[in-house]
């Protein structure tokens, strides 16, 4: 009984993601009620409420879930060294093309900016790592420069990512790699 119960749960939640999900490539988040969130999903309030507190709070669930997921497929590898920056940046770029739907979703105009926050904190911790090893003399140059570089990371991976992943995450990771402040 409680596997089927837990079965339940699960597909819920899933199909209340994917319906915000859907619906967030047309509007913004502001403007979606949980009333149209369970109408696509065809589940009433009450069941929602059961799960969430709000729209918002969906919303964050799903960018927690997606953020825990990319730290541990990340943290799979171990790149210290600057030479391994761009396996790094080809892996989190791997991940995003995996995920490509959601991400793109979450990445555009309609969507809340917390995650690309979010997704760019966890740049800074895979990505950035080896770079500032080389800035190591002047830390708050490093952390400027780092900031720099993945806010301009984010926007090449999103304007990808609305170009359909056109070129290959190899060619993308060079291009990201390419930006690196040197001295």
């Amino acid at each position: 009984m409680n596997e089927k119960l837990d079965r339940r749960k699960k597909y819920t939640r899933k199909v209340l993601k994917d319906s915000l999900i859907n619906l967030l490539k047309t509007k913004q988040i502001s403007s979606i009620t949980v009333k149209e969130i369970c109408e696509q999903a065809d589940i009433n309030r009450s069941t929602f409420y059961t799960h969430y507190s709000d729209h918002f709070a969906l919303l964050e669930q799903i960018e927690e879930e997606i953020i825990a997921d990319l730290n541990t497929y990340l943290n799979q590898y171990n790149f210290e060294q600057e030479e391994e920056a761009l396996q790094m940046t080809e892996k989190l770029l791997e991940y995003v093309a995996s995920k490509y739907d959601v991400c793109q979703t979450l990445l555009n105009e309609n969507a809340d900016h917390s995650f690309e926050r979010r997704v760019m904190e966890v740049a800074r911790t895979f990505i950035i790592k080896s770079w500032m090893s080389n800035n190591e003399a002047d830390p708050e140059f490093g952390e400027y420069a780092s900031t720099f570089v993945v806010s301009g990371s984010i926007y090449v991976i999103k304007h990808w990512l609305a170009n359909n992943m056109d070129q290959s995450t190899k060619q993308i990771a060079r291009l990201i790699n390419s930006f690196k402040v040197r001295e």
